[in-house]
């Protein structure tokens, strides 16, 4: 060991009350001392010298060099904490749609050399970029995400499908990255992230091979974040708590707006059958008037009333086309404004879940299997008292401790990050406002429209109906006058 790294221990070690800053410091350097310990002998070997530096044991160890704050430190604002509480999000839903609008737009399919593919044109907003991605793409950078913030909320791909992709599924399938695309692009931590611009902007035709080399040159937040090791600090004493009434209330919202979604693509779709029924029932109409089978000869005393008829028949067909032109641009409006965005704040909220599972199953679980294999290891040094055998399973016990400060570090980390992850829901949360706008909108401007379709068409009903001395009049509406009995 070196003596200025053993000096600062000592120094610390000896001083009877310590500052916040010197335990922390002093809790930073034990881990670190213990590892470099443990891997010492072999790191010395990679790097042949007879006096092995800490620095160059760790590197030679494959270990990333941990960021320790020197106790003489000129600058002592530096191991302060930051004005105010880190964990606190102030950004609205304003501002994190205003963070950048992507657009997904499928372009020509391409033949390969056993199937086709198709491309994507992906064009940022923010970066005023415009690029061609393909789904393969698309996996790398999210594996890349996952990779570098495993502990955020990294929306799920939709799925691949190789055989058999038809034209709906292709759409559906761009919808969907075209949501998580634009989730991505807005959440704070991976908008200012550089694999996200190395996505958007980069033209070149090797972009996988960009994205792991920018994720996997650096470690995860965890390793990178100056706040990681003291997440716990920041934390509420009931986050645990929190967390359980957090989870449960974003699972009720996420089975409601389930719901919601699933009645929204019920009626955007009845407005689009509907469109074609009246498209057929107009054409039903212009076929019976252009029908040229001539009248029996029982039947001509009614040869000019079945003429008129005919030609207004056949006149019906335009104002019933322009009512299934309004009922479809009324379901497809639905579904963009509506259904889309259900969609894109479900799966925002399905992330969140997979998020909470990712916590459990991952952090603490493995915290906790950590702590169960130290307590074994502990456990065999008491019963076995050969002395080679004993330093070996001290050594280990030492290493193992060591994993599971870092995995403690981690666990609190992840819950601090799960912290700012469920305010980001809940700062998504009026969006809600927003559907239910577009929504009612969509019902009162496709209502009017085709209410004025109607209202120009009942004149021209005038002469399909007999009246008196061999005049035509449309039949009275029930609030022209009262029914006999």
């Amino acid at each position: 060991m070196c003596s200025g790294w053993g000096n600062s221990v000592l120094v610390l070690f000896f001083v009877p009350e310590k500052s916040e800053v010197q335990k922390e410091m002093f809790a930073i350097l034990c881990a670190w001392v213990g590892r470099c310990w443990m891997q010492l002998p072999r790191a010395c070997g990679a790097v042949r010298s007879p006096r092995c530096r800490p620095h160059t044991a760790w590197e030679a160890a494959g270990s990333p060099v941990p960021q320790v704050i020197d106790r003489r430190d000129p600058n002592p604002s530096r191991m302060q904490m930051p004005q105010g509480n880190p964990l606190l999000l102030s950004c609205t839903l304003q501002e994190l749609l205003a963070r950048d609008t992507v657009q997904v737009e499928l372009i020509p399919e391409k033949k390969g050399l056993f199937l086709k593919h198709v491309e994507y044109e992906v064009s940022s907003q923010r970066f005023k970029s415009s690029v061609y991605r393909r789904y393969n793409d698309f996996v790398v950078f999210h594996e890349m995400l996952l990779h570098k913030f495993p502990y955020r909320m990294v929306p799920a791909l939709p799925p691949k499908r190789v055989l058999g992709a038809d034209r709906e599924f292709i759409e559906g399938r761009r919808r969907a990255l075209k949501r998580f695309i634009n989730l991505v692009a807005r959440h704070p931590p991976f908008s200012e992230d550089t694999i996200l611009k190395l996505f958007l902007s980069f033209s070149g035709s090797d972009v996988q091979n960009k994205l792991k080399e920018a994720a996997q040159c650096v470690g995860d937040e965890f390793m990178n974040c100056k706040l990681a090791t003291r997440a716990k600090d920041f934390l509420p004493s009931d986050i645990q708590t929190q967390f359980a009434v957090s989870r449960e209330l974003i699972r009720n919202i996420y089975n409601s707006f389930y719901k919601l979604r699933d009645r929204a693509e019920r009626i955007a779709s009845r407005a689009i059958d509907n469109a074609a029924d009246l498209l057929i029932f107009g054409k039903e109409l212009s076929a019976l008037g252009s029908d040229t089978t001539p009248l029996p000869s029982w039947a001509a005393l009614h040869l000019s009333t079945w003429g008129s008829l005919k030609q207004a028949l056949k006149g019906l067909s335009v104002e019933f086309a322009l009512l299934a032109d309004k009922a479809a641009q009324q379901g497809k409006q639905e579904e963009n404004d509506v259904v889309e965005k259900l969609n894109l704040f479900l799966d925002l909220l399905q992330s969140y879940k997979d998020l909470c599972e990712r916590h459990e199953k991952g952090v603490l679980h493995k915290h906790q299997r950590a702590l169960h294999k130290d307590g074994l290891m502990k456990r065999q040094a008491v019963l076995n008292r050969e002395p080679e055998s004993v330093e070996q399973l001290e050594s280990r016990i030492l290493e193992q401790e060591s994993v599971i400060q870092t995995m403690e570090l981690r666990n609190y980390f992840s819950l601090y990050c799960l912290h700012q992850e469920t305010q980001l829901i809940h700062a998504y949360l009026p969006l809600t406002s927003h559907i239910l706008g577009a929504f009612v909108n969509s019902q009162i401007q496709g209502h009017k429209e085709m209410s004025k379709v109607w209202d120009d068409l009942k004149p021209k009903l005038s002469c399909l109906f007999a009246g008196p001395h061999s005049a035509l009049t449309p039949p009275r509406s029930p609030q022209d006058g009262v029914c006999p009995h």
